[in-house]
């Protein structure tokens, strides 16, 4: 059976962009720019495999899109490409775009249900006892490179760290969280193998939660698996990959995007060591310039409409572009003026599905950057500014590594909270299927390759 045309979605005479392939990865912001003075607040674009999108680049076009679900669906189902057989099982979209029973992929009624025991969970946490996890953790990654003088603060310490906190979060054990964050980065890439690293994922977090079944503890997939709600194992294990992927990727690169713009905007870091700017003040002015997704896909339309100027046709996809609408000329004319402390940015979307999770990946960037900063008040920048790479996909833009030169010093602040032998060694509770024999490397040195 043959597979049914692409319909088209842009104006007649009009190609759309593509927000994968060479030009979108060089420079995604440019991208946006330049389909922003094409087509307005609402763009039509391709993503991976020529399918037809629309990328809403307005500010309050993507809230009118976030928070008007009768409009504008969560659920994939609705997808008119999918429904006629142009996105096949393999695609790297599929993680990310098949239905699962997961909040952020239904609305009204079930949305309440699912998202209740999620919110309702997450509450239960200390916030005082999140911040003792971070700067624990945050010390014994610190006390990695100390010594040495030089570090990367991707590789060493943005990265490892909010894996590190997530997995004591959901009470898994340390040993996680390698090929997890691998597995997480891949899944984020829509890679070709983007649909392993998603049934790894799966497999993985579902021994977690039977695990957590027979022998429960104070920890985030103990509270999904005792909830009211009576949720399934498949509900917390798709609630647990959420969680853990979501604030694995938007708080790695908030922390190596801010502590980039400390390294190299002079006023900025006076700003901020002076007092005129506190910290949590700062990773909003972060927020805004460079959200940690650049995209959020997706949305899909419960009918035809108008938004923005577009004629959106009953099962468009959507995307919500918050890096394109943090940046809206409508509501910044001027970018030079500081917006620090203002919330009003979409980093974490807006309306029913805003993120649950924001308040504790601003709490790990805080204490995480604190610390860094508080140990290694001297940071200086190893390589010329115009020398940083990154990395982009169709939702993030990731810094691939940040060098930096301090003062050597000694390890341990306390003296005793070098890494425990779990997270040292990495040696599993109990050996996971298909999973490497483990070697006595920290793990996120193995993850990169150091040893």
């Amino acid at each position: 059976m043959s597979t049914p045309p692409n319909p088209a979605v842009p104006p007649p005479g009009c190609p759309a962009h593509r927000l994968y392939g060479p030009e979108a990865e060089a420079d995604p912001m440019g991208l946006y720019e330049k389909l922003r003075a094409e087509h307005g607040t609402v763009a039509p674009v391709l993503v991976q495999g020529d399918l037809p999108a629309w990328l809403v680049l307005g500010h309050r076009e993507n809230l009118d899109v976030a928070r008007t679900p009768s409009r504008f669906s969560r659920d994939p189902r609705r997808w008119r490409d999918q429904q006629e057989g142009r996105v096949p099982a393999d695609h790297p979209l599929t993680p990310m775009t098949a239905w699962q029973p997961v909040c952020h992929l239904v609305d009204g009624a079930e949305h309440e249900r699912l998202r209740g025991a999620v919110t309702e969970s997450l509450e239960r946490f200390d916030r005082r006892g999140v911040r003792r996890y971070v700067k624990r953790f945050a010390d014994q990654l610190i006390d990695g490179f100390i010594e040495s003088g030089k570090g990367d603060l991707v590789a060493d310490f943005a990265e490892p760290l909010p894996m590190l906190v997530m997995t004591q979060l959901v009470g898994a054990p340390d040993s996680y969280g390698p090929r997890l964050v691998e597995a997480a980065r891949d899944m984020l890439q829509g890679t070709a193998t983007a649909v392993a690293s998603n049934t790894y994922v799966t497999e993985t977090l579902r021994e977690l939660v039977q695990r957590k079944r027979a022998v429960p503890g104070q920890d985030f997939t103990t509270w999904m698996a005792e909830h009211p709600t009576a949720l399934s194992d498949d509900e917390i294990v798709e609630h647990l990959r959420l969680v853990m992927i979501a604030a694995f990727e938007s708080t790695a690169n908030l922390i190596a995007n801010t502590l980039r713009v400390v390294l190299t905007d002079r006023r900025f870091r006076a700003n901020l060591s002076g007092g005129h700017m506190t910290l949590p003040d700062a990773l909003e002015q972060v927020l805004w310039d460079e959200p940690p997704f650049t995209t959020i896909l997706g949305r899909w339309a419960t009918g035809d409409t108008e938004l923005g100027g577009a004629q959106i046709k009953a099962g468009d996809m959507l995307l919500l572009g918050l890096a394109p609408g943090n940046i809206d000329p409508q509501i910044r004319p001027d970018l030079t003026v500081p917006v620090q402390g203002n919330r009003s940015h979409l980093s974490f979307s807006s309306g029913p599905h805003e993120c649950p999770g924001q308040d504790i990946g601003r709490a790990i960037a805080d204490t995480g950057i604190d610390s860094l900063l508080t140990r290694l008040p001297d940071l200086e920048l190893d390589v010329p500014e115009d020398g940083l790479r990154w990395t982009s996909s169709l939702m993030s833009r990731h810094l691939v590594a940040l060098p930096v030169r301090f003062t050597p010093q000694g390890t341990s602040v306390t003296g005793t909270n070098r890494a425990p032998a779990a997270a040292r060694d990495a040696v599993p509770e109990a050996p996971l299927s298909g999973e490497r024999p483990a070697v006595r490397v920290p793990w996120w040195k193995r993850l990169l390759g150091r040893r």
